[in-house]
């Protein structure tokens, strides 16, 4: 007759309400190596300086007034506030930037008294050349209008006002562009609860339930 083997040990069943234990993992085989661990996420690109026959006459005049950077192919003048204007004249009647394309802004509400940049972007047909300038406004502090320089920036800076809540010196009629004169706050800004206000508006206007 063959021998028995001895049966296996069992363990006890668990009590009431107890969990059974987990059955332990199997040890790995030897000399296996373990998991490489993931690549070091590679920086993204960085502003570098930007260096031009333009920009050295700017720096000549306005020296750390401005500061020139290029970002993936697009320049930009970053410009104090109080020399702005003069510098976007400059742009246009010495550097020949003859079109405004757009003014708006970027809102950064951790930014204690700099949470606007304000940005004009500005081409130049002359040149076929294409660059942005900002400078850095208060909340409430107003940016200025240059209406008086390129025509087409005056619905652009009414636009900029209506979503952003930046207001510019001079305008000839600063107002509301795209939303009622009625709505309050500026949808654009970083804290603005846009479905709250579009109820609201449409409730108390409308008479009737918004259909968000």
């Amino acid at each position: 007759m063959p021998e028995d083997k001895p049966d296996k040990p069992v363990s006890p069943p668990p009590a009431a309400g107890e969990k059974p234990a987990a059955a332990a993992a199997p040890p790995k085989p030897a000399g296996e190596a373990a998991k490489p661990a993931a690549p070091t996420k590679p920086a993204g690109p960085v502003p570098q300086l930007w260096e031009s026959e333009m920009v050295t006459r700017l720096r000549s005049r306005y020296g750390s007034g401005i500061d020139a950077k290029t970002y993936l192919g697009q320049n930009y003048i970053i410009a104090d506030i109080s020399i702005v204007y003069e510098l976007l004249q400059v742009m246009r009647d010495e550097e020949q930037f003859d079109y405004c394309v757009d003014v708006t802004a970027v809102h950064y509400p951790q930014r204690k008294d700099q949470e606007f940049d304000v940005v004009w972007i500005l081409y130049s047909f002359e040149h076929n050349q294409r660059v942005r300038v900002k400078t850095v406004v208060k909340d409430g502090d107003p940016a200025p209008s240059v209406v008086g320089l390129w025509t087409t920036a005056n619905w652009l800076e009414r636009e900029c006002y209506d979503m952003f809540g930046v207001r510019f010196e001079g305008h000839p009629d600063l107002r509301r562009i795209l939303l009622p004169d009625g709505w309050k706050g500026f949808p654009l800004r970083k804290e603005y609860g846009i479905t709250q206000q579009d109820n609201e508006w449409v409730k108390i206007n409308l008479g009737i339930e918004s259909g968000r």
